[in-house]
């Protein structure tokens, strides 16, 4: 038989409170915030962290109950009533609960769902998002996750599991697909985002027996393919040679740029000499050289700004040319560190921890022999001075190389290395929207790489391995730009299929044709009865030469102006055949007038 009562705590003496004494008992007396008497008795406790303190006893609003459950444990939860009589009415369901278990009425996971459907559905997403990160999931997705299911928790208030039912989601994700005035119409890749990290908040939720199933594995997912929203596109190569050079100079050319003063401005704006009044001339590709030559005159005071500033553009072409040759990831990019690096072999390459990689599995990847080279002088820079940080390091001919530890960071990637590559693509004079919406950013980088590996002729399998995709799909389809391929180069290359207008020189090759198609062997598919051996359902029909191959001609003569459309017939030269023997003697036809010699 179980029982209710309410748990006591102890808290630290009121300001204020008075002390008095009933039956032997020491009491206090003291106002709340709401100016209501309180009282309580003290106590010191004997054990714990508060041990010879004066601390006052009370009493939780709410009664918890106690009893064993059909397992035979003794359980302690709280029933959420401040009435006794309801929170034995509450005791009395979870005891006649505990009794179908044991009679074998209902099982063990059924009565565990039964439980957690009384837990708020806050409690349950804290414990999902302490699972991924026990898992191993990188620190963006489970805090991606975790804003989405949140949103969707605050938005459509729910307070338990019982609360989630597809309908809900499904009408709040259809009202988010369409544009409101206060923000945007949500895209299809968005919305799918939230219903996949519903679900599998729902998916975790089952394997832990607190769901008895998902109730929004029905819902169907947005067709990415119809909403797209962002458009990548791979850079050419006379783009990709501009951004590198322009990621070589600007961090030094922003300090040449020439002011100018702003137009159209009030008078007497202009007469107080303020920033509003002027501005930096916008960086332009062709005077890159000279923006370089005015800032290092400006800065030849400051040698070791100007030394950061030269190292810090050798930095970002750095980080561009590795990304375009081997497709990394931004997140892959900033992970990389010199202890990650293998240049002395005879095949570089650079080796990914399965922890910074997007599909978890650790891959070596391979590098060019110039970018090896580039990376070995930008390594042999790190160590000058014993610095690792590759934005402060100044060059200096003094300086004593040291080795640096394998944790030292390869390459400094900002978060908003994203804004660095528009203003870049700014200087360079590269759209960044083309004209058919498609944008670049870091990540088209990765499609850069993908679109030469296909213009370069290599082959799909060799392709997507390079790319470190599932699906070939991915790798043909979304990772390469068709624009770029050479399509009217390869139909170019096709034979060459002239038609003449003049009837009587086609008729000579249609005559001309017709004696070399007479002594060839014509595999004709004919229809035959279905063959349940495994043979073949075709019999080949072989055409032999006759003595009526004028009449032969006629009729192709006859039917040369009739288009004859999906004609298909494998044809194999073979022996001509003269009263059953092979004539090995006979000539093919000359090919200037077309007749046959013998």
């Amino acid at each position: 038989m179980g029982t209710v009562f309410k748990r006591t705590a102890t808290k630290p003496l009121p300001v204020g409170a008075e002390f008095f004494s009933r039956k032997g008992q020491r009491l206090a007396k003291w106002q709340d915030s709401k100016g209501r008497t309180r009282t309580a008795a003290v106590i010191v406790p004997t054990e714990g962290k508060f041990v010879g303190q004066e601390r006052i006893v009370v009493e939780t609003p709410t009664f918890f109950a106690d009893y064993r459950d059909g397992n035979g444990h003794l359980r302690r939860v709280a029933t959420g009533c401040k009435d006794e009589t309801a929170a034995r009415a509450v005791l009395a369901g979870l005891e006649k609960r505990a009794e179908k278990v044991r009679s074998g009425i209902i099982t063990t996971a059924e009565n565990a769902m039964a439980d957690h459907q009384h837990t708020v559905l806050t409690d349950h997403l804290a414990e999902f998002v302490a699972t991924m990160q026990a898992a191993g999931r990188a620190e963006s997705h489970v805090t991606g996750t975790e804003r989405l299911i949140q949103r969707v928790i605050d938005e459509l208030s729910l307070r338990r599991l019982s609360d989630i039912q597809a309908a809900k989601v499904e009408r709040w994700l259809g009202q988010q697909t369409m544009a409101q005035p206060d923000k945007p119409a949500m895209g299809a890749r968005t919305r799918n985002s939230y219903l996949v990290a519903l679900r599998s908040f729902c998916n975790w939720c089952v394997g832990r027996d607190r769901l008895p199933f998902n109730p929004l594995a029905k819902i169907s997912h947005a067709d990415e393919k119809v909403d797209q929203r962002r458009q990548r596109r791979a850079l050419t190569e006379a783009e990709l040679s501009k951004l590198l050079m322009v990621a070589r100079l600007r961090p030094l050319a922003e300090f040449g740029r020439e002011t100018i003063k702003t137009p159209d401005q009030d008078p007497a704006t202009r007469q107080k000499r303020s920033r509003a009044t002027w501005t930096l001339k916008p960086l332009k590709f062709d005077e890159l050289p000279a923006a370089v030559e005015l800032a290092r005159e400006r800065l030849k005071d400051n040698p070791t700004f100007l030394a950061r500033q030269e190292r810090l553009g050798i930095e970002r072409a750095l980080a561009y040319k590795l990304a375009v040759t081997t497709g990394l990831r931004r997140g892959e990019l900033a992970s990389l560190t010199v202890g990650q690096l293998d240049l002395d072999g005879d095949f570089p390459h650079v080796r990914l921890k399965a922890a910074d990689e997007k599909n978890r599995q650790g891959n070596s990847i391979p590098l060019r022999r110039d970018v090896a080279d580039e990376l070995r002088e930008w390594v042999s820079s790190l160590r000058i001075g014993g610095s690792g940080s590759a934005n402060v390091l100044a060059f200096r001919r003094d300086a004593v190389a040291v080795e640096l530890p394998a944790s030292t960071r390869l390459l400094t990637i900002p978060k908003a290395f994203c804004r660095i590559l528009d203003r870049d693509l700014k200087a360079a004079g590269i759209p960044k929207r083309d004209d058919r919406g498609r944008t670049i950013d870091v990540h088209a980088l990765r499609h850069t790489f993908g679109t030469m590996l296909s213009v370069a002729g290599v082959a799909p399998r060799v392709a997507q391995a390079a790319m470190r995709h599932s699906s070939i799909d991915l790798t043909m389809n979304a990772y390469t730009d068709p624009r770029l391929l050479d399509v009217q180069g390869a139909v170019e290359s096709l034979p060459s299929m002239s038609v003449t207008s003049d009837p009587t020189e086609s008729r000579q090759r249609i005559a001309v044709g017709a004696e070399n198609f007479a002594h060839c062997s014509v595999a004709v598919p004919v229809a035959v009865p279905p063959d349940f051996s495994g043979n073949s359902q075709s019999t080949p029909v072989t055409m032999l030469a006759t003595s009526s191959e004028a009449t032969f001609a006629n009729t192709l003569d006859a039917s040369a102006d009739r288009a004859t459309k999906n004609a298909r017939c494998s044809m194999k030269t073979t022996s001509v055949l003269k009263g059953g023997q092979a004539d090995l003697n006979r000539r093919p036809p000359d090919p200037q007038s077309g007749a046959l010699t013998n």
